[in-house]
C-alpha cells in the first residue's frame, strides 16, 4: 500500500510540474510571440523544439524492448491454449470486438468533429509536407513490408513496431508450445519488462521539459489559438467517451440484464480510484474482490481480468485513433478513408504490446504517428491536456474489463446470483 501511495504522490507531483511547465511555457512563448522579430521566433521555436526532441528520443529508445518483452511474456502466459478452451475464445472474442468498436467510435469523432482543424501547425518545408501526404497513401504492399520483418534486428534498430509485434507474437507462441523448458527465459523477459517498466517512469519525469518547449514554440509561432484546440480537444473526446460508455453498458445489459446495475454499483468505488489516480493497475486488487462478490467464479476473474489488462483497454483504444488522426489534422495531413483503416489495424496490432505501461496510448500513438509520417512532436502539443483524457479512459478501461470478466462468467453459466 505504501508503494501504491507513493507511486500516486509522484504521478501527482508530475502532474503538478507539467502544468507548471505549460503555464511557463505560455508565458514565455506569449511574451515573445508579442515582442520578437519574425526572425528571432524562427531560431526561438527552433531551439524550443529541442527540448521536446529530447523528450520524444527517450520515449522513443524504450518502445522496442517494451513491447518484444510485455508481449512474448503476456502470450506465454496464456498456457496451453487447449486448456484454455471455451474461456479464452469468448473473452478474446469480447476483446477484439470492443477494441474495434472503440477505434472506429474514435476514428468517426474525429473525423466529424475535426478538432485538430482548430490550430494550424504547418509544416515549415511546403515540399516536406506534400510528399508526408503522398507517403501516407499506403500500398498492400507498403503495408505488407511494414508488417513482416526480414530482420527482427532491422526492426528493433528501426522501431518498426507491427514488424516487431509479429515477431513476439511468433516468439511468445513459440515459448508457450515448449512449455516448462523455457520457463527461464519467459521469466527473464518478465523481470526485462519490470526493468523497462521502471524506465518509463524515469523517462516520464522529462515530460515537463517537452511540454515547456513544444508550448514555448507553439505560442510563440501561433500566438494564444493553441487553447482553442485543447478545448476542443477534451470536449469532443469526452463525447466519445460517453458514446462508448453507453454502448458498452448497453451490451452489458442484454448480456446480464438486470445485474447490469448491480455490477455497476460493485464498481463504482474501483472506477472513482481509477479516475483519480489514471492507473488501472491501482485498482486491480478491488476489482477482482468486487467482481468475485458480484458472482463471477475465481477461475474466470483470475484468466480473463489479467487478460483484459492486456487486450481490452476500451478507453484507450478509443483514444489512439482520436488522438493520432486530431495530430495529423493539427498539421494539415490529409489522410484518405483508406489510409486511416490501415492506422485503426495497425493500432489494434500495436497497442497490444504495450498495454499497462504509465501513458502507454501516448507511447503507441507516438509509434504510429512515426509510422504514418505523421510529425512526433505532435504528442508533446497533446500532453498537456493529455492527464484529464487519461482520467476518463483509464476510468473506461476498467469498466470494460469489468464487464468483459462478468460477460464470460455468465456465458459459461457460473455467475452466481
Amino acid at each position: 500500500m505504501n508503494r501504491m501511495a507513493a507511486a500516486a504522490s509522484n504521478k501527482n507531483k508530475l502532474t503538478i510540474y507539467i502544468l507548471i511547465a505549460m503555464l511557463a511555457g505560455c508565458v514565455l512563448g506569449y511574451i515573445v510571440h508579442e515582442n520578437a522579430s519574425e526572425s528571432f521566433i524562427a531560431s526561438f521555436a527552433v531551439d524550443m523544439n529541442l527540448l521536446t526532441t529530447i523528450f520524444l528520443r527517450l520515449v522513443q529508445m524504450i518502445i522496442a524492448p517494451l513491447v518484444f518483452s510485455i508481449l512474448v511474456v503476456g502470450i506465454a502466459k496464456l498456457g496451453d491454449l487447449k486448456t484454455v478452451g471455451r474461456i479464452g475464445g469468448k473473452a478474446l472474442l469480447w476483446f477484439v470486438s470492443a477494441s474495434l468498436v472503440s477505434l472506429f467510435i474514435g476514428l468517426i469523432l474525429v473525423n466529424y468533429f475535426k478538432p485538430g482543424a482548430s490550430i494550424n501547425l504547418n509544416l515549415s518545408d511546403t515540399a516536406e509536407a506534400k510528399n508526408l501526404m503522398t507517403n501516407t497513401q499506403f500500398s498492400l504492399s507498403s503495408f505488407v513490408e511494414h508488417v513482416f520483418p526480414k530482420s527482427i534486428f532491422n526492426a528493433l534498430a528501426s522501431n518498426e513496431i507491427l514488424q516487431i509485434v509479429v515477431f513476439s507474437i511468433f516468439f511468445g507462441i513459440a515459448a508457450t508450445a515448449i512449455g516448462e523448458y523455457a520457463l527461464p527465459l519467459v521469466k527473464l523477459l518478465e523481470r526485462l519488462s519490470h526493468i523497462i517498466l521502471k524506465m518509463v517512469d524515469y523517462v516520464m519525469n522529462f515530460a515537463p521539459l517537452g511540454v515547456f518547449g513544444a508550448l514555448a514554440a507553439v505560442i510563440a509561432t501561433k500566438g494564444l489559438e493553441v487553447f482553442t484546440f485543447y478545448g476542443n480537444y477534451l470536449f469532443f473526446f469526452i463525447i466519445g467517451i460517453f458514446i462508448l460508455w453507453l454502448i458498452l453498458i448497453g451490451v452489458g445489459y442484454l448480456i446480464l440484464r438486470k445485474r447490469t446495475s448491480h455490477l455497476l454499483k460493485r464498481i463504482a468505488q474501483p472506477l472513482l480510484v481509477a479516475f483519480g489516480t489514471t492507473s488501472s493497475e491501482a485498482v486491480f486488487p478491488k476489482l477482482t474482490e468486487e467482481l468475485e462478490r458480484f458472482g463471477c467464479p475465481e477461475k474466470i476473474v483470475a484468466f480473463t481480468l489479467p487478460l483484459g489488462y492486456s487486450f481490452n483497454l476500451d478507453g484507450s483504444m478509443m483514444y489512439m485513433t482520436f488522438a493520432s488522426i486530431a495530430i495529423a489534422q493539427a498539421y494539415n495531413i490529409h489522410m484518405d478513408l483508406g489510409t486511416q483503416i490501415t492506422m485503426l489495424l495497425v493500432l489494434m496490432l500495436t497497442s497490444k504490446g504495450i498495454a499497462g505501461v504509465p501513458r502507454a496510448s501516448l507511447v503507441v500513438v507516438l509509434a504510429t504517428c512515426s509510422m504514418f509520417h505523421i510529425p512526433p512532436a505532435g504528442i508533446a502539443l497533446i500532453l498537456p491536456i493529455d492527464h484529464f483524457c487519461d482520467m476518463f479512459r483509464t476510468m473506461t478501461n476498467v469498466l470494460g474489463n469489468a464487464l468483459a470478466t462478468s460477460a464470460v462468467s455468465k456465458w459459461e453459466g457460473e455467475l452466481a446470483n
